[in-house]
């Protein structure tokens, strides 16, 4: 028989791990090809995880609410046919690692590493006398700014004194004040000429948690799981990218006018309604079409050109949170096409219907803070692109129009656009000429264009 390893897939660029929060099949039970195992959550997406193999599920490596890091190995599953290697694998890696080990203190870290990293958690304990602690119960530490002594103070009551979610919860509710006797490790201290102390990693807290006084009146609501991730992403973007903001004023009367002669239609001929969004779109995909250096990503000190213009426009959910559909190939697509793209990914994203390749690979975001009635926006980046555009409410102002015979006062649609951008790479020129483009391909519409 041979053993396969299911393992939690990339969900996206930006995302590096997933709770864990349903298993679909037990122990014992006969999987098919394609057939969905577990469930996992992210801060963009909860999506089903499919076995890529036939067979027997033999072990469940992770429980329910258990964070699962990209590329861990969650379950294990047993093939019909087929052996397993002997001889090879793992095993002969690990022993290679061994017999290279030399003498020097700086190399023997670099090999006793090697070999953790081929083991697991086996071989990390014979060098690392810490306690362990479950992916959930470090990130409960970390989001609540409890430190490592902190942790290895309280009393476990799971399996070896092992800290349980409800222990961390507990010591939590409990004002942290638990007084525990000393935890005394589990597997004794390798032997080895200089010891290498690896410490369970609890991620330090970017910054002091203020607590806040409130009274006995006031109503005390927990973020939910995707608001704390979106936080920490927030956070994270402002830290990594220098922010800076272009406003563009923007007369959109030809394309309000085109849209309201054209959408019944378009509704009749395509079964789709046609609303601002595709055009909106397709301007912005001209513009980077234009201004490729505005479709790019920073990875160090290089810069990466996206080959592919890819448009992510993020979309409200019904529980007040944001998720960002990717629209793939946006330069490619017509304004019936776009539209229909558009349709389809704003109507599965409010039913948490997208599959996780639909919210990855975006190369440029555009929000629409418009449907909200604001005038304009200053939108946060979404790393790791460079820039993000945020679409105004469209209203009706008073404005002087400019002909031959003079300038008089009339009404027309207008509307802002706001371009953030990161000015590490993009300079304010660039900037505001991406901007501008938009802007100018949306007041030269075509009121005569034929779908």
């Amino acid at each position: 028989m041979a053993k396969f390893e299911l393992k939690l897939p990339q969900m996206g660029e930006s995302v590096a791990e997933a709770t864990l929060t349903a298993w679909l099949k037990d122990v014992g039970d006969t999987i098919e090809m394609d057939e969905a195992v577990f469930e996992i959550a992210t801060d963009k997406v909860d999506s089903e995880v499919p076995s890529e193999v036939e067979g027997v599920l033999l072990e469940k490596l992770f429980d329910i609410d258990d964070v699962i890091k990209v590329g861990q190995t969650v379950a294990v599953i047993e093939q019909e046919g087929g052996s397993e290697p002997s001889g090879t694998g793992r095993e002969n890696q690990i022993e290679e690692i061994i017999e290279e080990v030399p003498e020097e203190a700086e190399t023997l870290e670099k090999s006793v590493t090697q070999v953790q990293e081929l083991v697991g958690s086996t071989a990390q304990s014979v060098a690392d006398t810490s306690r362990f602690y479950s992916p959930l119960v470090k990130n409960i530490a970390r989001e609540e700014g409890i430190t490592k002594a902190e942790l290895d103070s309280i009393a476990g009551t799971g399996n070896e004194g092992r800290v349980t979610k409800n222990d961390i919860l507990n010591y939590i509710k409990n004002g942290k004040t638990q007084s525990t006797p000393e935890v005394k490790p589990i597997i004794k201290e390798a032997k080895t000429p200089e010891p290498i102390k690896q410490e369970a990693r609890v991620p330090a807290e970017p910054h002091q948690i203020t607590r806040v006084p409130s009274n006995g009146e006031d109503e005390i609501i927990p973020m939910t799981r995707m608001g704390k991730l979106i936080a920490h992403h927030m956070i994270d973007s402002i830290s990594t990218s220098a922010h800076v903001q272009s406003f563009i004023e923007v007369d959109v009367t030809k394309v309000v006018s085109w849209r309201n002669k054209v959408k019944d239609s378009f509704l009749k001929s395509e079964g789709e309604k046609l609303t601002f969004t595709p055009i909106f779109m397709e301007a912005v995909a001209k513009a980077l079409k234009k201004y490729p250096m505005v479709n790019i990503s920073v990875e160090g000190d290089t810069v990466i050109r996206k080959k592919n213009i890819n448009i992510g426009m993020a979309a409200a959910l019904p529980d007040g949170n944001l998720i960002v559909p990717v629209i793939k190939n946006a330069d490619q697509l017509n304004l019936v096409g776009m539209a229909k793209v558009v349709n389809d990914l704003a109507n599965r994203a409010r039913n948490n219907a997208l599959k996780p390749d639909e919210i990855k690979e975006g190369t440029y975001t555009v929000t629409n803070v418009g449907s909200f009635g604001s005038v304009f926006g200053t939108p946060i980046i979404n790393q790791p692109q460079v820039g993000i555009l945020a679409l105004g409410a469209i209203r009706k102002m008073p404005a002087v129009i400019e002909t031959e015979e003079g300038d008089f006062i009339g009404i027309r649609s207008k509307m802002f656009l706001s371009h953030s951008y990161d000015h590490r790479v993009v300079n304010g020129a660039l900037g505001g000429m991406f901007v501008k483009a938009v802007a100018d391909y949306l007041e030269a519409w075509d009121v005569d264009r034929e779908i």
